[in-house]
C-alpha cells in the first residue's frame, strides 16, 4: 500500500565534513519513512538554497531530500586554482556516504545536470535515478560562440591569479543568471545569494561546462531516467531515447518507457522558443 504524503517539512542546514574534501553547508528534509533520496544539485554560480529552496519542502512529501553548495559555489568546498565537474561528482559521492545514504536519485539543473551524468560515470552503484534539467552532454553553438568558449580557460586563469578578481562577486551576473524578478526582496536575497560566489570562480565553472562532453558514454546509462526542459532563447535541447529503437521519447517525460532509458542531450539554439521558465 502506499504511504499517504506527509506535511511538509523545514528543512535541516548544518555543515558536513567530508572526510579529507572540506566542510560544505548541506540542506536536508528527512521525508516519509523509508523514502528514496533525491540528491538536488544546482546550477552554475547559484547556491543550493537558490536553486532549490522553495521546492525543498514540497519534495519532502514524498522524499527524503539532500542539498549542498558545491565546490568554489557559496559556502562550498573551496576549489583550489581548478574548478573541475569530476571533483564536484566526486564531492557528492562522498556527501552520500558521510551521511549514509546507499543510492539515491541525482536531479541536476543546468550544470547540476552536468555533474549527475558524471556522477553517473564515476559512481553507478550510488544512483538508482537521474533527472536532468535544462542541462546537456556537450555545448555547441555558433562559431561565434565557439570562438567566445576558446577565451574563456585564458580569461578564467588570470582571474584566479589575480587578487582584485577575487572581490568581485558572481552578482554581476545577476541579470543573465536571474532574468527579471519583479519582488524588490526576492531580487535583493537572489542577487545576495550569488554574492556568495566569487567572479572568478564562475569563470572557472563556465570554463568546465565549456569544456564537458558525455556524447561517448551517455547512452550507457542505465537507470530511470526524465529530461526536463525550462529553457528560453538559447536553449538546452534534449532528446530522450527510450531501450526500444522504434520510439523516441518526448523530452520531460516518456509516458510509453518510464522505466530505463538512454539520454543522449546537446545544446544547441531552438528556431522558436519556448515558454519563459520559472525564476527561483
Amino acid at each position: 500500500m502506499r504511504q499517504a504524503p506527509r506535511e511538509t517539512a523545514t528543512p535541516l542546514t548544518r555543515l558536513v565534513e567530508l572526510p579529507g574534501r572540506g566542510v560544505t553547508p548541506v540542506w536536508e528534509c528527512a521525508g516519509p519513512r523509508d523514502a528514496q533520496t533525491l540528491m538536488l544539485i544546482h546550477g552554475l554560480a547559484a547556491t543550493a538554497e537558490l536553486n532549490w529552496g522553495k521546492v525543498f519542502a514540497s519534495l519532502s512529501r514524498h522524499f527524503r531530500v539532500v542539498a549542498a553548495d558545491l565546490r568554489s559555489h557559496g559556502d562550498g568546498i573551496s576549489a583550489g586554482s581548478r574548478f573541475r565537474l569530476e571533483d564536484c561528482a566526486d564531492d557528492v559521492a562522498a556527501l552520500a556516504e558521510t551521511l549514509d545514504i546507499g543510492r539515491f536519485i541525482a536531479v541536476g539543473y543546468s550544470m547540476g545536470g552536468m555533474v549527475a551524468q558524471l556522477l553517473y560515470r564515476q559512481h553507478a552503484q550510488l544512483l538508482s535515478g537521474l533527472v536532468l534539467c535544462s542541462t546537456a552532454g556537450e555545448v555547441v553553438g555558433p562559431p561565434i560562440e565557439k570562438l567566445a568558449a576558446l577565451a574563456v580557460p585564458a580569461m578564467a586563469a588570470a582571474m584566479q591569479w589575480n587578487p582584485i578578481t577575487q572581490l568581485v562577486s558572481a552578482q554581476v551576473l545577476g541579470p543573465a543568471l536571474l532574468g527579471p524578478i519583479d519582488d524588490p526582496a526576492i531580487a535583493s536575497w537572489a542577487r545576495d545569494q550569488l554574492s556568495r560566489t566569487t567572479l572568478a570562480a564562475a569563470m572557472s565553472a563556465i570554463q568546465a561546462a565549456c569544456e564537458f562532453t558525455s556524447s561517448r558514454w551517455i547512452s550507457q546509462v542505465d537507470v530511470p531516467t526524465a529530461v526536463v526542459v525550462t529553457t528560453r532563447d538559447t536553449r538546452w535541447t534534449p532528446i530522450m531515447r527510450c531501450a526500444s529503437p522504434r520510439h523516441r521519447c518526448s523530452p520531460g517525460r516518456c509516458s510509453r518507457h518510464a522505466g530505463r532509458s538512454r539520454l543522449a542531450a546537446r545544446h544547441t539554439r531552438q528556431t522558436r522558443p519556448e515558454r519563459p521558465p520559472p525564476r527561483c
